[in-house]
Formats: C-alpha cells, structure tokens, sequence
C-alpha cells in the first residue's frame, strides 16, 4: 500500500468513524476537526486516541461501526480490572483476521506440511482461534490443543508428531523442564510465541533447550488478535501487516509522534475494518519502526521487539525499569533457569525491587551465594540501579500455562 492509497484508507476510515460511532464524533467535534481536515497522512495528527478504557466505557456495543446483526463472532477479554472489553467482527472481518494470520505464518516458517499444535487459550481468548484459523488457512494440520494440561500437551506431541508449537515463551520454557525431566525426544522444528514481551536471552534458551527456531508473533485483541505483526527467521524485528493497520510511535507521556528509529509507545489505527475499526488505538507497547529493508527482502513497516508496556514500567529510586531488561540481565548469567518473580514494595514512599529467581540446578551454600553476587552485579550493570536479589529453590515460583505474572505487591 502507497502513501496514496493508505491516505484514501484512512480518510474513509475516518468518514466511517464520524459517521456511525457517536464517541468518535464527539472527540473530532471537541478538537475542532472533521473527516474533510484529513488531506495527508501528517493530519492524522490532529485526531483523537482511542484507549482501552474507551472499550470499557462503551461496553458492550458503543464502539460497533456496523449493525450487530452483522457481526459473526464476539470476542471478550476477562474484564479483572472493571468492565469486560467487547470485540465484535464481521465475517469479511474473519476471513481478513485469517488471512492476516496465514501470512505471519508464512512469514515466520510455517509450512502446509507441518504440524502445528496450538497451546494458546481458546474461547473468548483471540489467541486460539485467531492462530487456529490462519494455519488452517496456510495448509497445516492444526491441534487444537488449547491451554494448560502439560502432560497432555507432551502426549500429542510425542504421538502426533508436532513440529511447530504456539503458545507463550514462558509456557514454552515451562514445557522445556518437563521434556528434559521426562527425556522426550519429540520433532519440533519451529515455535510461535507472542502474548506476552519477552528477551532475547529467553529466546536463546527456548531454542536451545527445545532444538528449535523461536518466532516472536504479535497481536492484541482490541485490534484483532494475533497476526498484526511477526518475525522472519532473519529475526530483524516484526514485519507489519500494512494492508490492514497504520502504525505510529509517539511519545508516551506528551502523546506527540516521534521520528522514525525514535523509540515510544506504538499507536495502531485499522484499515478496512467493519465491525469495530479503531482510530490511533493506543497499545502501551513499548517499541519503534525499524529504518531500512530487512535481510529477507521485504518491504513495508517494521517494529523492533516489544521492550515493554508503559503500564508495566517500575520507577526504582528515578530509574526506569521494565520486566524485559530484568529478564535479559539475568538470562546472561549461566546457572539461572528464568524462572523469575519481580517483588514490588514501599519503602518510606519509594520503590523498592526484589529479584526472585531459580538457579538452572540445586546448590550448594557458597555456590548459591556466588551465584548470587554474580546475577546482582548483571543486574546494577544493566538497569543501572541497585536492586535486592533472591535465590530460590528449583521449581519453588508458579509456573504458567497463558501469560506469566511477573510482578508481585507486597507489604
């Protein structure tokens, strides 16, 4: 898609919008703008941001662009933190989800001959499904395997002959500990991980553990679900799917847009949408467009991994610190598993971080305690603040079977 078609995408997604979606209407009224102040691609601009708290105020059907007897399928998150939010789609819209999908696979090494076993939660969850359709889509004999039930999920793999997992990475590393304690000898090839962010130290260690190439694949549900973006096996950052979405990096507190290669928050407005499009949705996702063509030829927009959400960020002592860079500090220490649990607690009205984690093995006192000094000085280097760090025993923090919990409040 040129410049000039995107322009005309988003100028009739923005007609749509002011047209049938009274929230939207109101924002452009209250900033003084119309869909006939949309000329080029630099006035996006000046139109409102759609947030997450937009889909809850608008619960179930505000945000709908279309009638709701034209809606196939809904889709609902868990709605812990107040309202659910609501998620409706068009049959154009699933057939375009999917095809989206079948492209990241592509993308990513999926081939038709391939097995692919689905370990991603289905239901209202958009991970199952959305995953499950594009490999349908792509040619692969899919199991529809679903989330949790470990023992099962290594049954279907060993008799079924899976080469190609789908889940989160920190499922993908809890299912590495069972197969080296069960000695399985199984015939994955490729993995598919997104859901959560993750680092590359626990790439590293997923594709040496499992004799496989990690894949990071990204999506969110407010937008679509899984497919918005994936890697190549060049692993150079995640190619977007540009036909369907326009990404903007802006700058997390001003709300500003930032230059190319400047990192911030990602911003993603749908094109050719019918059910519940979005305008400048705002993801929280911490990332930015990578400048250049990839390695593998392609062209169009690209996103490095995603470092973090700005949510998620921890203020420690005025540093700013994201789960991620904890996780990549301890992934370069040899003789930690990643499995970790970040500590959060108040101190005279500060901050203050405790690093759990357990060694790859059991220890001995003095080896623990190196060990120990070892993952702290990894930890002061790359944060660049000092933070409290705890060895636990092997297999003692919770493993997950969907997106880890990584960080806990205590008293």
């Amino acid at each position: 898609m040129n410049a000039e078609e995107r322009t005309t995408a988003l100028r009739s997604l923005i007609e749509k919008l002011h047209a049938r979606v009274p929230l939207y209407r109101e924002r452009m009224n209250d900033r003084g703008v119309t869909p006939e102040d949309f000329r080029s691609l630099d006035d996006l601009r000046r139109f409102p941001f759609t947030v997450k708290q937009d889909l809850r105020d608008n619960y179930p059907y505000g945000l709908l662009a279309c009638d709701r007897t034209e809606l196939a399928r809904l889709h609902v998150s868990s709605g812990t933190t107040g309202k659910p939010t609501v998620v409706g789609y068009t049959r154009r819209d699933l057939d375009a989800w999917a095809e989206a999908v079948k492209n990241c696979m592509a993308t990513a090494g999926v081939r038709p001959d391939d097995i692919v076993q689905i370990a991603f939660g289905y239901g209202l969850f958009t991970g199952g499904l959305g995953i499950h359709d594009g490999a349908q889509a792509l040619g692969a004999t899919v199991i529809p395997a679903s989330g949790g039930f470990s023992e099962r999920q290594l049954l279907l793999m060993q008799d079924l002959g899976t080469t190609v997992i789908a889940c989160t990475p920190s499922y993908a590393l809890h299912l590495a500990d069972l197969i080296d304690e069960k000695g399985l000898k199984l015939n994955l090839r490729l993995g598919i991980f997104g859901a959560e962010p993750w680092s590359e130290e626990l790439r590293r260690k997923i594709e040496n553990r499992l004799g496989i190439t990690a894949i990071d694949i990204y999506g969110l549900s407010e937008v679509m679900g899984p497919g918005v973006a994936v890697e190549c096996a060049h692993q150079q950052g995640l190619h977007l799917e540009d036909g369907l979405f326009h990404a903007e990096i802006i700058d997390p507190e001003t709300g500003e847009p930032l230059p190319e290669g400047e990192e911030g928050e990602l911003v993603l407005t749908t094109l050719g949408k019918e059910g519940m499009p979005l305008l400048r949705y705002r993801t929280r996702d911490i990332t930015r467009i990578l400048p250049g063509r990839c390695a593998c030829g392609r062209g169009g927009t690209r996103i490095a991994r995603i470092r973090g959400r700005s949510d998620d960020m921890l203020i420690i002592r005025g540093v700013n610190v994201y789960p991620s860079q904890v996780e990549t500090a301890l992934g370069r220490v040899d003789g930690l598993s990643l499995h970790y649990l970040l500590e959060v607690s108040d101190r005279e009205g500060l901050k203050e971080l405790t690093v759990c984690c357990e060694p790859s093995d059991h220890l001995n006192r003095d080896a623990a305690a190196l060990l120990a000094r070892r993952s702290q000085q990894e930890l002061l280097g790359l944060l660049g603040v000092r933070v409290g760090f705890r060895l636990v025993e092997p297999g003692s923090l919770s493993r997950s079977e969907g997106k880890a919990a990584r960080i806990r409040n205590v008293a």
